[in-house]
């Protein structure tokens, strides 16, 4: 104790930090985002191993260690644990989350659904990517855009972060030497039967082999009321319109609908709907058809003022209250896209505008508002050219 302190000060420090017990912090080799809403990160690869700790949907981790499709992170609170692979984001994947919420945020609804169990949102247009929100039974949310995507395995870019750790080298075996004489030589084959074309023919001719098709799944785009956006499988969805109008779908899938004014009858406060359906799943298209539904004040019921069918629409739908009318992506007979804009006016629909249009083309986070590049200009109406020729 008497040599302790006639040492002096720095040295006395020198020597307590150099006793210091604390293990060293290991390397990271990456970065990564928790994907869920809520990860639990494990003390072992195994998934009943006990808890280490609970993380939310986007906290960064530091990446310390990969064995096969695991990763061992590292949290904010120097908390070093386990998790799968699929549970993470990688960098490019957060961006790319954060931008589609900001242009969905930015699009305009094709009306509200509900669910009737809590319903997943993803990060991808894909049963395995990560889930970051959960829409509670009974909820709703705006479906802002849909696509029809192949249904294949998730590959998540995470995975190209770091290298996994090779296997241990297995020990070949030596292989005993065997004083016994070789084993005979196998016989050939024998050859086909003399008549083998003749038995190889059908009657119904040469049969086509058709190539398999890759199932795909139909799913949207919602937003919810707090702003965040995620890809739900469509068939999950239920659009909330008034069932006195819902009863006339004929098993056909509702797919945007809006209100295009209001009726009085009596006491009774009734819109004016606009609907697209689309009759078969699972097409690369949004609707088929589009109906507007009128309130009869004479038979006080829902009845068709106009309907169009066999078409091939594709979202957005927009609705101008100021005209009033609507505007609807269709392709044409020769295979061109137009904007159709129409003028609604009491019972009477009358197409006003027609311009080219073009969809964003590829598969990438840039298609997920469906929005296409800026048409060109409209061409003036022929009062417009009556009063510049009578004007030369």
């Amino acid at each position: 104790m008497l040599a302790t302190r006639s040492l002096p000060p720095i040295i006395l420090l020198v020597a307590l930090a150099g006793c210091s017990s604390e293990p060293q912090r290991a390397p990271a080799i990456g970065e990564a985002f928790a994907g869920p809403a809520t990860l639990v990160l494990r003390q072992d690869l195994h998934p009943r191993s006990p808890a280490a700790a609970t993380v939310k949907h986007g906290e960064r981790l530091e990446v310390l260690q990969r064995r096969r499709r695991f990763f061992k992170v590292r949290t904010a609170q120097n908390v070093e644990a386990w998790t799968d692979a699929r549970q993470l984001l990688a960098t490019s994947e957060m961006a790319r989350l954060r931008r589609a919420a900001e242009r969905a945020a930015q699009l305009p609804s094709q009306g509200r659904a509900t669910v009737y169990d809590a319903l997943n949102m993803h990060t991808e247009p894909n049963r395995q990517s990560p889930s970051f929100e959960q829409i509670p039974e009974r909820g709703s949310v705006d479906v802002v855009a849909q696509r029809l995507a192949p249904r294949a395995p998730y590959n998540s870019p995470i995975l190209d972060l770091g290298s996994a750790e090779p296997p241990p080298p297995r020990k070949k075996a030596q292989k005993k030497q065997d004083d016994r004489l070789p084993p005979l030589p196998i016989p050939a084959p024998p050859g086909p039967p003399p008549n083998w074309m003749e038995l190889s023919k059908s009657p119904e001719g040469e049969r086509k082999i058709a190539s398999p098709s890759v199932p795909a799944e139909d799913w949207s785009l919602v937003r919810t009321r707090d702003g965040k956006a995620g890809w739900v499988l469509t068939r999950a969805l239920t659009m909330a319109i008034p069932d006195e109008v819902a009863q006339y779908a004929e098993g056909h899938r509702i797919t945007s609908y809006f209100s295009l004014g209001e009726v009085r009858d009596g006491e009774l406060t009734k819109h004016t709907w606009l609907w697209t359906t689309l009759s078969k799943t699972q097409q690369p298209y949004q609707f088929d058809s589009f109906r507007i539904f009128i309130w009869s004040i004479r038979r006080h019921r829902y009845e068709t003022a106009y309907i169009e069918r066999n078409l091939e629409g594709y979202s957005p739908v927009l609705v101008q209250p100021a005209v009033p009318g609507f505007s609807l992506i269709l392709k044409s007979k020769d295979g061109s896209l137009a904007k159709r804009t129409y003028a609604f006016a009491g019972q009477r629909v009358r197409l006003v505008n027609k311009q080219p249009w073009r969809l964003p083309s590829g598969e990438d986070d840039s298609r997920v508002d469906q929005v296409a590049a800026p048409p060109a200009a409209p061409q003036p109406g022929w009062l417009t050219r009556l009063k510049q020729k009578w004007g030369q």
